[in-house]
């Protein structure tokens, strides 16, 4: 068993910055991939960003691409998700999530999942 519980999120205004924080315990989060996702009212659960056991390979939505940066550090079994020029389109519960090795942008393919962590970004 993998717990994920995320943090950082709240109110900023368009252009603004946040940095995201998941905190796993249990099992050793470093033989999971990680990946984050995010939920808007009314719209799928969709990805956003995940990262490789090592930290050595990242992947990201097109939406999110160089305005996101997703890392871990897994001697603190934390995964952070830096978002910067923020959009009102990225208003959404934000969720870290946990699958065994390889990579997937599917929902339902992850194992574990955090509660989510709100987002708002004004307009």
């Amino acid at each position: 068993q993998v717990q994920l519980v995320e943090s950082g999120g709240g109110l900023v205004q368009t252009g603004g910055s946040l940095r995201l924080a998941c905190a796993a315990s249990g099992r050793t989060s470093s033989t999971y991939f990680m990946g984050w996702f995010r939920q808007a009212p009314g719209k799928e659960r969709e990805f956003v960003a995940g990262i490789s056991l090592s930290g050595g390979r990242e992947y990201y939505a097109d939406s999110v691409k160089g305005r996101f940066t997703i890392s871990r550090d897994n001697a603190k079994n934390t995964v952070y998700l830096q978002m910067n020029s923020l959009k009102p389109e990225d208003t959404a519960v934000y969720y870290c999530a946990a699958r065994k090795v390889f990579y997937s942008g599917q929902p339902g393919s992850y194992d574990y999942w955090g509660q989510g962590t709100q987002v708002t970004v004004s307009s």
